[in-house]
């Protein structure tokens, strides 16, 4: 088991100063994880979250919506919708009753690429742990917050 202290070889004067240390470098090194598991689909983990959200909605979804659901809130979704528009993984539609509100489906490209990532997506990030330990780790996460 690794120790986060020796990993980045400091001390810490308490418990909470190296926990919090420790959720955020543990948080960067997901996120590596996850930028190189995304790369060679050519997409980034917040692109596959909108694809996922809209996925799951079987329905077109408002940005708004979209923004509100999204794991790692983007102040920038409109430039994520972008992206996924010029990919053809997503289609946007404006409502006719109100041309400021876009809503926002996934293409049939876009249910393709989903389905292959979870096909390859590997859950093991918390193998190390039991169904009770993560539901432990996932409580006191929700506690912090």
């Amino acid at each position: 088991m690794g120790d986060f202290s020796k990993d980045i070889n400091s001390k810490f004067p308490n418990n909470k100063v190296k926990a919090t240390l420790n959720i955020v470098y543990t948080a960067n090194w997901i996120s590596s994880l996850q930028n190189q598991f995304f790369k060679p689909y050519n997409i980034s983990p917040q692109q596959y979250n909108v694809l996922r959200i809209l996925k799951g909605a079987k329905k077109a979804l408002k940005v708004q919506t979209i923004k509100e659901r999204m794991i790692e809130r983007s102040p920038n979704a409109t430039r994520l919708m972008d992206k996924l528009s010029a990919k053809n993984l997503i289609e946007r539609e404006h409502c006719p009753e109100d041309r400021r509100v876009v809503y926002i489906s996934i293409t049939d490209n876009g249910l393709e690429l989903v389905n292959e990532i979870s096909k390859n997506l590997k859950n093991d990030l918390l193998e190390n742990l039991t169904e009770e330990e993560a539901r432990q780790l996932s409580d006191l996460l929700d506690k912090i917050r």
